[in-house]
């Protein structure tokens, strides 16, 4: 029987769709199988009493004008390449942080204006300051020199070490440090030391310790290179111009189609049943669930599980979709923040308050007079597993715990309390359901002390098996995991015969 396509992806996450869309365009048949009505998995969009929120990711790298920016400006190159378009809007500054004792740090695109912030607060560090950023300049110089690939690619690693010996030793070598033990080599004031952590968990839910160094020269200076935009119309136009894409080289996308198993016959993915009772064959599979999803649900067989200890794995998240009289947002109000109210708590369950009000950058997502507003603490399934879903104890313990949160966030907008016209909210129950993710987590993480690429890469145990997305090289993040789809997409195409040429 012929087989359904030669590539079947399992979820419409980033990183599976870059993959899909790569393939495709390359000329492999791809089919992508999605359980709900719309794609992008936590980089989506849904739209509510004509409010348009993000429902997860909403701080985006890899847009900029392509000759300002390397091989991290991941996206303006795809689009390209696809022959699609996505209008994005520059954002001035990346986070703006509000942290105990009146420390507030904006950081800004321009990154001498950012440093000057710090130095300004610890003009002592201020040698600590240049010397720990500039280490994150030189790996970003590294990264952004060398093309996206996979390093389970023998011929990738050969071409580019052989094309770039120097930058690729030095890279290897930074593997192996954190980002918080290098700062600890150039800074001794704890109270900066804290806030080189928050940069760290603002997108690594990790300190600084514990995150690798090579992550953190991606995230904490490519916004100042390639900087951060937003698309217009929110989120979701990543992955609808993923599937324009993808559709434009005869690719399927099928929605409302739930998988119910990855099909393995003698050690080899054949395929995937939904849970219709469908089943459909490919030549091989690439998985966008978390690795426990994969392993210990879609797979059946019990000899590939893989134990939840193997990973940290990182929390979810309780959200907030609010949509605001426009008047409590002040004029000079910049788009994500984050809040802090103590340091001995900031890394505890609900600790740190995400914010972001993109309507301030783009009012097509917000009816006139109006400002969308997503709030966002971290959270676990445990402390809602007791309720019954969608009943009034369960709506009510939501109630009480948004509540609370929007009280926190009071401290940087006054009156939000009772500026609120719209008002949903997820907890971490919801985001298991809707984005079929194991206890809803972010996905997993290294151990203090692991390497990088200790990451899991795109390759699994199970031939012709693949991953991208959030379990995989090099993480978390829109960024990383778009990486991840090339990567993956880069080693499928290369096994069977037709390699891609580098994005």
């Amino acid at each position: 029987m012929a087989n359904s396509a030669d590539v079947i992806i399992v979820g419409s996450g980033i990183g599976g769709l870059t993959a899909a869309a790569l393939l495709q365009e390359k000329g492999f048949s791809t089919l992508t199988f999605e359980k709900n009505r719309y794609p992008g998995g936590s980089c989506a969009s849904f739209r509510h009493q004509g409010y348009t929120f993000d429902a997860g990711a909403s701080v985006f790298y890899g847009f900029s004008d392509e000759g300002r920016s390397g091989t991290l400006n991941l996206h303006t190159r795809i689009f390209k390449k696809l022959g699609v378009s996505v209008p994005t809007i520059p954002d001035p500054v990346q986070i703006h942080y509000h942290l105990p004792n009146d420390f507030d740090v904006p950081v800004y695109y321009d990154r001498d204006r950012f440093l000057d912030v710090l130095i300004r607060r610890f003009p002592h560090e201020e040698s600590g300051i240049q010397a720990f950023y500039q280490e994150l300049e030189e790996v970003y110089a590294i990264l952004s020199a060398l093309p996206a690939g996979s390093l389970e690619d023998p011929v990738h690693i050969i071409r580019v070490g052989t094309a770039n010996p120097g930058k690729t030793m030095a890279l290897a070598l930074k593997t192996f440090k954190s980002m918080g033990k290098t700062a600890r080599k150039y800074i001794a004031d704890e109270e900066l030391l804290k806030f080189i952590d928050i940069e760290s968990y603002s997108w690594a839910v990790q300190d600084a310790v514990a995150t690798p160094l090579v992550n953190a020269g991606i995230c904490l200076a490519d916004r100042h290179h390639g900087g951060i935009n937003y698309p217009v119309g929110g989120a979701g136009a990543i992955p609808d111009a993923l599937c324009e894409g993808i559709r434009k080289f005869g690719g399927r996308i099928a929605f409302g189609c739930d998988v119910e198993e990855i099909l393995v016959k003698d050690g080899c993915a054949k395929g995937v049943r939904l849970s219709s009772g469908e089943v459909h064959t490919s030549r091989a599979v690439i998985t966008n669930a978390t690795v426990w999803d994969t392993f210990n649900r879609l797979i059946k067989d019990p000899r590939y599980a893989v134990s939840e200890k193997k990973f940290l794995r990182a929390p979810s998240w309780f959200q907030l979709y609010l949509g605001v009289d426009a008047g409590v947002i002040p004029e000079d109000f910049y788009v994500h923040h984050i809040l802090v109210d103590e340091w001995d708590t900031y890394d505890e369950t609900g600790g740190t308050i995400y914010f972001s009000a993109p309507s301030v950058l783009d009012p097509s997502v917000a009816p006139e007079g109006k400002h969308v507003v997503h709030a966002f603490v971290t959270d676990e399934t445990d402390r809602w597993s007791s309720y019954e879903r969608g009943g009034s104890a369960y709506k009510k313990a939501k109630q009480e715990f948004g509540d609370r949160v929007i009280r926190r966030t009071e401290r940087i907008l006054p009156g939000l309390s009772d500026a609120i016209d719209v008002k949903v909210l997820a907890t971490p129950l919801t985001n298991q359901r809707y984005l079929n993710r194991y206890k809803g987590s972010y996905g997993p993480l290294l151990y203090p002390g692991q390497n990088v690429l200790q990451k899991p890469q795109n390759r699994t145990a199970v031939d012709n098996l693949f991953a991208a997305g959030d379990s995989t090289f090099p993480g978390q993040g829109v960024i990383a995991v778009t990486y991840s789809g090339i990567s993956c997409a880069s080693y499928v195409a290369r096994k069977f015969g037709n390699p891609l040429e580098y994005v």
